[in-house]
């Protein structure tokens, strides 16, 4: 018998050669590297850190969702970019928790993946902020000299008072400008030999790895590009204006999480916008908030409030930006 010549089937007529799965775990993949950075600078607390947050994740995930979803990556992503935003010399038990809230709170309690509002693992680390604000802004030094050597008390029992430990601390490229008014050598911002989050430390990499996902096309590259405009545009105006008081634009650039936060997080399938102009107001307002915050604000850093404030407008973004449809009149009493 031969084979029809017209075959009638069920929409979609086109099958897309990437599956959710595939971009998460291609996601993880672009991550190994920032990883590896991380624990070049800080040694084994680095690595400990990012699977203790990565095992909060999965562990709450599998024991939470009966649709057993792990094998999508997208806890494991949530995991590991929540250990990159977390000093090496963090307890283990506190990463673990962060990953859990993040899982919990931030994803499966709006439904699972696809409907959250907000960055899991951002979310999961404003919770640790909130509860453990001294450990959360202990950074250690970067490792040299002993490498193995644990910056800080991974270790310690949950709620119990860390030990003395022989470690070298330091405040943040952001936090010395802020405080005390001295830059860092961008060379130093750029390869990441600072005190920081084990994500803080490697602009140039991160940048390479967030490229390459950029080219795949697994991010949408007007996310990041409208966040380093926003906040390079800015940062030389006032810079311009008063160099004694406001850093310049390199500096705004590769100091803090701002790279991270805007190749990886900002840029989140789900917390995004969909249109393409929604993006670049998204990107800009995201820029907007982090030199509010930097500069005027309480903290030193501003990158992970700016990203939760702006996911809370996404859905109006994706509403006022969507594109007229073709043969469409706008209803009467509206231009």
């Amino acid at each position: 018998m031969s084979a029809p010549s017209l075959l009638v089937t069920a929409s979609p007529h086109l099958a897309a050669g990437d599956s959710t799965p595939r971009i998460m775990w291609s996601v993880v993949a672009s991550l190994a590297p920032i990883v590896a950075v991380a624990t070049y600078f800080f040694g084994p607390s680095a690595l400990l850190v990012v699977a203790a947050a990565t095992a909060g994740a999965l562990v709450t995930e599998r024991g939470l969702d009966r649709r057993r979803t792990l094998g999508d990556g997208s806890a494991a992503i949530t995991g590991i970019l929540l250990g990159l935003t977390l000093p090496a010399g963090l307890p283990l038990w506190m990463a673990f928790a962060g990953g859990a809230f993040g899982i919990a709170i931030g994803k499966l309690a709006f439904g699972g993946l696809g409907q959250n509002v907000f960055n899991p693992a951002l979310l999961g680390r404003a919770f640790l902020q909130a509860a453990f604000p001294v450990a959360l802004t202990t950074f250690p030094a970067p490792a040299t000299g002993h490498w193995w050597q644990l910056l800080g008390d991974n270790f310690a029992w949950p709620f119990a008072s860390p030990r003395a430990l022989d470690t070298v601390t330091g405040a943040t490229p952001l936090g010395r400008m802020k405080f005390d008014h001295q830059g860092t050598p961008l060379l130093d911002l750029v390869l990441g030999t600072t005190s920081g989050s084990l994500g803080e430390t490697s602009g140039l990499v991160i940048l390479l790895c967030g490229s390459y996902l950029a080219l795949r096309n697994y991010l949408n590259w007007r996310i990041p590009a409208s966040i380093f405009a926003t906040v390079a545009i800015l940062a030389a105006g006032l810079h311009a204006l008063d160099p004694a008081r406001y850093p310049g634009a390199a500096f705004m650039l590769f100091s803090g999480g701002l790279m991270l936060g805007a190749m990886y997080m900002a840029t989140d399938l789900v917390t995004s916008p969909v249109t393409h102009l929604g993006c670049w107001l998204f990107g800009a307002g995201i820029g907007l908030l982090v030199l509010l915050i930097r500069l005027w604000g309480g903290l030193a850093e501003g990158v992970m409030y700016a990203i939760l404030i702006m996911n809370a407008f996404v859905p109006f973004l994706n509403r006022w930006t969507q594109p007229r449809v073709f043969g469409s009149a706008a209803p009467r009493g509206r231009s």
